[in-house]
């Protein structure tokens, strides 16, 4: 997993991950973070990982498989 995450939170537990901000997942830089807050009030990872868009498209996707 820790090639997920930025460094800082490789060693961080799964809850301290579920509420860290977003751009703790390598590749979301703080202004990719900005606009998923201003688009879908998206903060923390667990936000990213329940949010109702994110769920139908990824539904979606694997059903279009």
């Amino acid at each position: 997993m820790d090639a997920k995450l930025d460094k800082a939170y490789e060693t961080k537990a799964l809850e301290e991950l579920a509420d860290a901000p977003v751009a703790a997942l390598q590749g979301v830089s703080d202004g990719d973070a900005e606009h998923l807050k201003a688009a879908f009030n998206i903060v923390t990872v667990r936000d990213l990982g329940t949010n109702k868009y994110f769920l139908w498209a990824q539904a979606i996707a694997k059903l279009a498989e």
